[in-house]
């Protein structure tokens, strides 16, 4: 697919220095002349949007108060020449810090921390995406992904000892059995499995009321992708595929989760539900997907944008899967 990197999250062409990671003191340096982007429980700093909308990341300098108590910081590489940082303040506590807990689907709330100007704030990276620039987005999305899997890797999973970071924050590594550990992502498919005219989508019980979306499942140990994709549709919905091929990827940060985009071809029509997965699935054509997309279905509200679900039902409908 030959707009396959113009997914949000895609390949804005970061310059991820890894050569940079084991040089301590080089690193050091970066850091000191460098920016760093701080997150609160998983969400950026961001601005507020501008006159058009869009949304800019909120960068620091190293010894900003912002940072007190903040975990080591994670090298993320250079931007246009500049050293670019992320470092994890989960640990602070704003006045209201009982928001944005226990959210289901996505934290509408915005946490502004008092050492910045109320224009910045902590926001929910789902809720942003689709307005930041492609190297915005890819740096978001990096430095989410690497301080959770900090986060939820914090000790050693063969002894049990508290693990060190090392490697400008790509890897951990125990001071007791020397075990090294590295940052894990979990492929997932996602696929537009069409029947002629008709298109299969799904709907998970904790999305908001109304939305449906593409059918998407882990890839289990030992599979390819075309055979998850198969088993996944038949175990959600009872419709068997026959042939799959892949179209596009994106890195998705919630937490740690590589979704891989395919088209397949149904080879059967009746609908089993399995409850357990699935709400409620349905077959919709192409003229009523073109209703959803515009928010005008009496039904089916339409996914997130930025999220790759949009993306490929987009270019399916426009015809640009090539």
């Amino acid at each position: 697919m030959r707009l396959a990197e113009t997914v949000t999250f895609g390949g804005s062409g970061l310059d991820r220095a890894a050569a940079l990671r084991s040089d301590a003191g080089q690193i050091a340096q970066l850091l000191a002349t460098g920016q760093v982007l701080p997150l609160w429980r998983g969400k950026p700093l961001v601005q507020q949007p501008d006159a058009a909308g869009l949304v800019e990341l909120a960068w620091v300098a190293a010894g900003s108060p912002v940072l007190t108590g903040a975990k080591p910081p994670v090298f993320l590489g250079m931007d246009d020449g500049v050293a670019r940082f992320a470092q994890d303040i989960s640990d602070w506590q704003p006045e209201d810090a009982v928001a944005g807990e226990q959210v289901v689907f996505i934290d509408p709330n915005r946490q502004c921390h008092p050492a910045l100007p109320d224009r910045y704030g902590f926001e929910d990276l789902r809720g942003v995406m689709a307005q930041l620039t492609p190297r915005a987005a890819e740096l978001a999305a990096t430095a989410r992904a690497i301080l959770q899997w900090h986060a939820s890797h914090g000790f050693c999973a063969s002894c049990g000892v508290a693990s060190d970071v090392i490697n400008a924050g790509w890897q951990r590594s125990c001071p007791a059995c020397k075990a090294q550990h590295f940052p894990r992502t979990d492929p997932v498919v996602i696929m537009l499995v069409q029947r002629g005219n008709r298109l299969l989508l799904g709907r998970s019980a904790p999305w908001p009321e109304g939305m449906y979306s593409l059918l998407a499942g882990f890839v289990e140990p030992g599979e390819t992708l075309e055979a998850a994709v198969r088993r996944e549709v038949f175990e959600e919905t009872g419709v068997t595929v026959g042939a799959v091929h892949y179209l596009a990827s994106q890195p998705w940060p919630f937490p740690a989760s590589l979704m891989f985009g395919c088209i397949a071809e149904a080879t059967s029509d009746a609908i089993t539900l399995d409850p357990a997965e699935l709400e409620d699935a349905l077959w919709v054509t192409r003229e009523e997907l073109v209703a959803v997309l515009a928010g005008q279905h009496p039904k089916i509200k339409p996914g997130r944008k930025g999220a790759i679900a949009h993306f490929l039902m987009r270019n399916w409908l426009a015809d640009r899967l090539d």
